[in-house]
């Protein structure tokens, strides 16, 4: 049995290195779940022990198969609460990732396959993340861009948004910008920001926010995706 801390660290070296492709770094694990580097250090020896991370020093870790299929688990049950939590409960998808996080680690898979019954097994969750079917494979995605590098004139449905924390996501709900959601980009400024067109009007968005929001361009889809 692992620990919610353990999980908590699998489920963080999953997220950065599926996002940025590379091995993870003590600092990236650190700043991701708002610890210090030597309480990392001191967690990655465990798991290594247990193996489920494979470390190099100087380069970091990755997920060893047997911790990626733990990642996948928790992944699992994650998306699949926030899913039951939003379209059952009424919660607010910018709302649920927190509470996710709290009982992730207390749902058995059995009730996780029910909730997954009981909602027509999604294929994403209320952010636009993949869920992992029962067998723990993710299922094909749409090949998307950044609302980063869009150009003044795009329109785009909006198909993920990428996360660190509910005040990001908080932000763009208050903003109108949310998966399902065309967005007409009006500019973009030299400085990061890009302004855009949402059912609350016009927007301006960092490139830090813009860079969290995959996209679709608009004319590729006829409905707002799951």
């Amino acid at each position: 049995m692992l620990s919610a801390v353990m999980e908590d660290y699998i489920k963080a070296i999953y997220s950065i290195e599926n996002e940025t492709g590379e091995r993870v770094s003590t600092s990236e694990i650190a700043d991701y779940l708002d610890v210090t580097p030597p309480t990392v250090s001191s967690m990655i020896k465990k798991l290594e022990e247990r193996g489920l991370v494979d470390r190099e020093e100087y380069r970091g870790v990755t997920l060893t198969d047997e911790g990626e299929v733990v990642a996948l688990e928790i992944l699992r049950h994650h998306r699949l609460l926030e899913s039951f939590l939003t379209e059952a409960l009424d919660y607010d998808w910018a709302d649920v990732h927190e509470e996710a996080d709290r009982l992730e680690h207390h749902v058995s898979d059995e009730l996780t396959d029910r909730i997954a019954e009981v909602l027509g097994h999604p294929v994403s969750d209320p952010h636009g993340d993949p869920i992992p079917d029962r067998d723990l494979k993710l299922p094909d995605a749409a090949e998307t861009t950044r609302l980063a590098t869009a150009s003044e004139g795009d329109r785009v449905i909006v198909r993920r948004i990428r996360h660190q924390g509910d005040e990001e996501l908080r932000y763009l709900a208050d903003a109108g910008v949310e998966p399902g959601e065309e967005l007409l980009v009006l500019d973009v400024a030299p400085f990061g920001m890009v302004t855009v067109r949402t059912k609350t009007g016009e927007q301006s968005l960092p490139e830090e926010i813009a860079r969290l929001i995959e996209t679709v361009p608009a004319e590729e889809t006829e409905e707002a995706p799951a």
